[in-house]
């Protein structure tokens, strides 16, 4: 049987969500798998719970009751204790915690993460982390960067590393956002109460403007264009910024509060559509050409993009082998459900190769 620790950084909407699932599933896994799969650490923004015998399904009250201030070291101090294997698992949307992915190396922690924001850092800080990698043996998985759950970062590392060479990648990359242009496409109640809805719901980033911006979108497309083998920046991606100047920097409460001030623009972007047009948040990366671009367009209905239900995500990959017909991936794009269950695949995946195999893409 072999012993895994998690210590998962964010107990929000996802990170909550994937603990559950972990408890529940903490039978099979040893049963299919023969994997102990224990968490024994838990920290937010300023706590933290460790627990060397696993957090029990009571996690929120001993969380509340029996966890420290959070210190720089606190999973440190506890992990160099056992020698059981290590993973890391980042469930926040947090620069902080991702800047933090070397140091976890370094003290021999594998890492699975939503976060996108360490795959779209600059080149320099993506490349440290696969020599890190590689010098410690260790494993990096991050599906659920695009998609939550759908296999798009897979396919087209898959794709890549066979010699296909890759033409473009398009779609909706947001389930936020396509959840939100779904329903104002079809409905008619002001974007700004769809933004709550979706806020409320677990579907947008905890500050919506991370996905109104089109920043979440851009860090989406820089995820595959590097993965595609493209050296690009943040900076190189043309972005479409549907949030108004004056609430770009405005307080996280200020912009709630004042989220009514979009309602115009949209509106106006909504009754200039032709018969039979939706509007889509697309995300396009031209592959050959080196371009990103993230916008909101009109789509026909009967095209795959305008026929969208809830939060799906849809993406056309283009290659050598799919030039005429796209290999087309579609599913939930977004919900605390389904990232964390590719959180906790992904977490499976490095857990049984651990040890055994260097895994990192």
């Amino acid at each position: 049987m072999k012993n895994i620790h998690l210590y998962i950084f964010g107990i929000g909407n996802v990170g909550s969500t994937l603990i559950d699932q972990v408890l529940q599933s903490h039978t099979f896994f040893r049963q299919q798998h023969g994997i102990d799969l224990s968490i024994v650490g838990l920290a937010n923004s300023k706590r933290v719970l460790l627990d060397l015998e696993g957090i029990s399904k009571n996690w929120k009250d001993d969380f509340d009751n029996l966890s420290e201030a959070r210190e720089a070291d606190s999973f440190y101090k506890v992990s160099s204790l056992c020698d059981a294997t290590k993973i890391a698992v980042d469930a926040t949307a947090s620069k902080e915690v991702a800047q933090c992915y070397p140091e976890l190396l370094e003290n021999n922690f594998n890492i699975v993460t939503a976060n996108k924001i360490a795959n779209s850092l600059s080149q320099d800080f993506y490349d440290l982390i696969r020599v890190l990698l590689i010098k410690k043996n260790l494993c990096f998985e991050y599906e659920t960067n695009v998609g939550a759950g759908l296999p798009i970062v897979q396919s087209i590392h898959d794709l890549y590393s066979s010699g296909e060479q890759l033409f473009a990648v398009n779609g909706v990359f947001s389930g936020s956002l396509s959840y939100i242009f779904n329903r104002f496409s079809e409905e008619q109640i002001p974007f700004s109460e769809i933004v709550i809805d979706a806020l409320k719901g677990g579907y947008t980033e905890p500050d919506p403007r991370e996905d109104l911006s089109g920043n979440d979108v851009a860090r989406k497309l820089l995820v595959l264009a590097r993965e595609a083998g493209l050296k690009l920046e943040f900076d190189d991606i043309e972005i479409q910024n549907l949030v108004i100047p004056s609430l770009r920097t405005a307080s996280l409460y200020q912009f709630l509060e004042e989220v009514k001030q979009l309602d115009p623009v949209l509106q106006e972007k909504k009754e200039s559509l032709k018969e039979g047009e939706v509007l889509r948040h697309l995300g396009e990366l031209d592959v050959l050409h080196k371009k990103l671009k993230v916008s909101l367009k009109a789509v026909k209905k009967e095209r795959p993009a305008g026929q969208l239900k809830g939060s799906d995500g849809f993406f056309e990959i283009y290659s050598e082998s799919y030039a005429a017909n796209p290999l087309v991936i579609k599913g939930a794009g977004a919900g605390k459900a389904v990232t964390a269950r590719g959180l906790l695949a992904d977490i499976i995946k490095v857990s049984k190769a651990s040890q055994e195999v260097l895994v990192f893409r």
